[in-house]
This record gives C-alpha cells, structure tokens and sequence, in this order.
C-alpha cells in the first residue's frame, strides 16, 4: 500500500508537456538563429539549386534538347544566353543540366557512403582476417589514380546513368571507407563497446548503436567532401566527353561545347564552371557550419 501510494503521487506529481517536447520547427528555427552567416549563405544557395532542381520543367522556357533557332545566337531577347553551337537555348539546358549533374553526383555519393562506411565499420568492429582483406583491397583499389580508372571503366561499360552511379560510387567507397575505419577503430575500443560485446550484442546492435552515432562529425564532414570530388569529376569526365550521353544536359560537357566562344570573347562557356563553383562552395560553407556543431566546439 505505502509503495503504491507514493508510487501514485509520484506519478501526479510529474510535470506534463502538452507538446511532448521541443517542436522541430522550433530546433530549426533555434539553429538557424546560431548559424554563422557563411553557413546561412551556403544554405539560400543549396535552397536555390534545390528550388531550380525541383521546378526545371516550369522555369525552362524551352526543352532540354529542343533546337529553337540558328546557331550561336546572341544574349538577350528571347533567348537570354543565347543558344549553342546547335541551336538550343543555353539558358534551358543550364537549368535542366542542374537536375542531371547534382542528382547524378548525390546518388554516386549515397552508394559510396553505404559501401565505404558500412564495410569501414565492420572491419573496424570484426578485425582480424575480415579487416585484414578489406584493408588491402582498398590498398589495391586506392593505387590505381581515380581519373584514369574511372575513364578505363566507362569505356568498357559504357557512360549510362547507371553505369556512371555505379562506377563513381563504388571508387569513391574507398576513400570514405579508409576514413570510417579509422574513426571506428577508436570507438570500437572503448569500454562501452567492449560492454556491449560482453553482454553479447550482435555485430549490426554494436555498429548501429554504438559506433555510428560517435562517428556522425566526421562521416558529415567526409559526405560534404565526397560531394565536391564527385560533382567535379562527373564534370571533369563529361568535358572529355564520357559523361553523361548527348543530348543530355551536363554543365561540364556545355563548358566543352561552347568553348570556342571565348575567342569571340563571350562569357557562355564560363556560365556552368560558375555554377559548378559556386554549388561547390555552397556545399562546403553549410558542411563547416554542421561539422562545427556537431563537434560540439564552442563559437
């Protein structure tokens, strides 16, 4: 009777959130007022591509590939950056080229993430022979330079969209797993990882709940990174022209396309490396910003 009496007032006795607890909007909010104005700018320029990504079809004022008029026409009027070297309207395919490079780099980065991070992991977690394997594939993998392979890999298959995600994800899953091993490593030899060993939690509880959330900081960091290098080399690959296949809109194959232009001293060809540049830059102010608070260092 006493234990459940005082187990009752107990109960009365505890304070109730209507709300459950902070709303998320309000954590967005709270972060937003924190964030340095770097990180804000970056942020209006993610949120501008995104806006443009989304809404290509509506903000095009011609298709994709559609040949609209005579060739090279100049700025302004109907076609207000003129068209290319087949008559397409430039400022079209600069729009639709932002939903096929940034999307083609994002799912390549996911892939690499999944692949490198979860076998980083678990060779960090495993050991032994298992980590002993991986470890000295990569090695053999991380010899070969990443431009030169990847060229050597799309010859033979081909530069489909799949075969470009595939390729490029599966290359770059070397690098993002030498990063996550190291950083696992020194978790996995932490007590509350040897605790949770002893307790005999299988190898995917100790992955999920113990090392990856002590990982998140530099996996965040990594992810930003790993965006950049794979944007530019989908560029870098479609200016030698094995990316994306024509008539497909790409900024790196437009720059190549357009490049005589600079001898009649129009800026054209300049149009998409500065919206590679500048997504490139975006992405690196908001990752500095999360990679700063997620370390939990003070301003």
């Amino acid at each position: 009777m006493m234990m459940t009496k005082a187990h009752s007032i107990e109960c009365r006795e505890a304070p109730v959130n209507p709300d459950g607890q902070v709303s998320l909007w309000r954590k967005v909010m709270r972060g937003l007022a924190e964030a340095p104005p770097t990180g804000l700018l970056g942020l209006v320029v993610l949120f501008a591509y995104l806006f443009v990504i989304i809404f290509a079809p509506w903000l095009a004022p011609f298709g994709e590939a559609a040949v609209v008029s005579d060739v090279y026409e100049p700025w302004g009027g109907q076609y207000l950056l003129g068209t290319d070297s087949l008559g397409r309207d430039i400022y079209s395919r600069i729009i639709y080229a932002a939903r096929n490079t940034v999307g083609i780099t994002l799912l390549s980065t996911v892939l690499a993430f999944v692949i490198g991070a979860g076998l980083g992991m678990i060779a960090a977690v495993m050991g032994g022979w298992t980590d002993q394997v991986l470890s000295r594939l990569v090695d053999m993998l991380m010899a070969i330079p990443l431009l030169i392979f990847a060229l050597l890999l799309l010859m033979v298959f081909g530069s489909s969209v799949t075969a470009l995600v595939l390729i490029l994800g599966c290359l770059e899953s070397t690098r993002v797993f030498r990063l996550t091993r190291a950083v696992a490593m020194n978790v996995s030899v932490m007590d509350y990882v040897e605790a949770a060993r002893l307790r005999g939690e299988n190898l995917f509880w100790i992955v999920r709940r113990e090392i990856l959330p002590n990982i998140l900081a530099p996996l965040f960091a990594e992810f930003g990174l790993r965006f950049c290098f794979i944007f530019l080399l989908i560029s870098s690959l479609s200016f030698l022209g094995l990316g994306l296949h024509p008539p497909t809109a790409d900024w790196g194959a437009m720059v190549r396309e357009n490049a005589m232009l600079i001898t009649f001293g129009r800026m054209t060809p300049l149009l998409p490396a500065v919206a590679i540049a500048v997504l490139t830059i975006a992405v690196n102010l908001v990752v500095d910003w999360f990679t700063h608070k997620a370390s939990g260092l003070s301003k």
